[in-house]
């Protein structure tokens, strides 16, 4: 066991959920835009239609990488053409403005902490907290990120430790997960594999 393991399964409900998973490797470019990009196509949609959308939109750009002044500039109606809304489209653009205007694209996000980064990015109109913590876990590797909002931490919780669906849900996950500190990405990853393999 790897020591981020041992020091979860201290938890006797989460080594048992430990014990029957093999968590995939995160493979990442640590690229926030790309991935802020990539993650407000993928809402609402299935992984395998978000994934030809998001191809045909980097279909739209020479070398296939979304340049943000280029896509400032990009017609509406060729974004629709891909296939993405005109929500999403405006979402995306509201991205590459933030990007451009804040001069973040050569940006070193590990000085910033947690808490600061979300209400940073969640500024972005079509931005949400969750989306940023998403972005906290897969793309920056932040190791203590605990996404109480999210639908299926919430289901695999309730399902582990017995919890009930009520006002007080979100305050027994965050209870129960101090003990996982500082690794509560890790363990929300192991929570999120044993749901969709159950």
């Amino acid at each position: 066991m790897t020591p981020i393991q041992i020091h979860l399964s201290k938890d006797p409900l989460l080594a048992k959920v430990i014990s029957q998973i093999v968590l995939p490797e995160v493979n990442s470019s640590e690229d926030v835009y790309y991935s802020l990009l990539e993650s407000i196509v993928s809402q609402q949609l299935s992984v395998k239609v978000a994934d030809v959308i998001f191809g045909r939109f980097l279909g739209l750009f020479d070398g296939g990488y979304p340049d943000a002044q280029k896509l400032i500039g990009l017609d509406t109606e060729a974004m629709r053409g891909v296939g993405l809304s005109y929500q999403k489209a405006g979402y995306m653009k509201n991205v590459a403005e933030f990007f451009v205007n804040e001069n973040l694209m050569a940006k070193n996000w590990d000085e910033i902490p947690d808490d600061e980064l979300i209400e940073y990015l969640s500024q972005i109109k079509g931005v949400g907290k969750w989306t940023v913590q998403m972005i906290l876990m897969f793309t920056l590797h932040r190791q203590d990120i605990m996404p109480i909002d999210d639908l299926g931490i919430q289901q695999g919780m309730m399902r582990i430790y017995g919890i009930e669906k009520d006002k007080s849900l979100k305050n027994n996950m965050l209870d129960i997960a101090k003990q996982w500190q500082p690794y509560r990405s890790v363990a929300c990853r192991y929570i999120w594999r044993w749901k969709d393999t159950m």
